[in-house]
């Protein structure tokens, strides 16, 4: 039992991890700092992935048969994982369109 609410709270950890480089990474982005902005993105996405790969081991687990008995706390990380993975996905659009912005913005000003 001990190890399950580890490798559940590995899952949290990571799936926060990912929302949060998110979201700096939009905060660079309207700095216009791209470079940071991307480092920021990949990072979102190693961490998702890594959520992604321990989620991946409990359904594994699971066989779909209702081994793994399912909590608060397991509803709570996929929760988590799941807006992690959303807000990444929102914010890889907004920084698109941030970028879009200033190089119409340069274009206006030439």
């Amino acid at each position: 039992m001990q190890e399950m609410e580890s490798t559940v709270m590995e899952l949290i950890i990571h799936a926060g991890e990912a929302r949060s480089s998110s979201m700096q990474a939009l905060q660079a982005a309207r700095k216009h700092n791209w470079q940071e902005a991307d480092a920021l993105l990949a990072s979102a996405r190693d961490a998702a992935r890594e959520a992604h790969k321990i989620q991946t081991a409990l359904i594994g687990a699971d066989e779909g048969c209702g081994k793994i008995p399912v909590n608060l706390i397991m509803v709570h990380a996929q929760d988590h994982l799941m807006n992690a993975m959303l807000c990444r996905d929102l914010v890889e659009e907004l920084i698109y369109l941030h970028r879009q912005v200033q190089e119409l913005s340069k274009t206006h000003l030439q």
